[in-house]
């Protein structure tokens, strides 16, 4: 549909275009190649672009089966049907989200340059 994740940020921008010039504005990417779809919108959107970095719980034995996520600013969901199927201790899921946050937090580090997070509110 797109040649690439440029000419997808592009489209998306123009869609957005409402959004441009506003000082509430906050482009949001999901690293690596929505890095790239992101910073075209921001562009566009003369808004400021800022990291959100996602990272897997794996569960025990069976790392690429997902029992919830980890997001940039501890954000944690979690898979209750999967926890509760494998029955994992509340005490293994807490070990591996501080991995994981260990992560994100490195990741957040790396992508933003040692730079602080952009404030977010709701």
């Amino acid at each position: 549909m797109f040649r690439d994740r440029a000419e997808a940020g592009r489209a998306l921008a123009t869609k957005l275009m409402g959004f441009a010039g506003r000082g509430d504005v906050v482009v949001l990417a999901l690293p690596r190649g929505g890095a790239v779809v992101g910073y075209e919108v921001a562009q566009a959107l003369n808004a400021p672009l800022d990291v959100f970095v996602v990272r897997k719980l794996g569960t025990p034995g069976q790392p690429e089966l997902a029992m919830g996520a980890i997001a940039s600013g501890g954000v944690i969901v979690l898979n209750p049907d999967v926890v509760h199927a494998l029955n994992i201790p509340d005490e293994v899921i807490r070990e591996v989200a501080a991995r994981e946050e260990q992560e994100v937090e490195r990741r957040e580090r790396e992508y933003r340059l040692n730079r602080p997070p952009l404030p977010l509110r709701r």
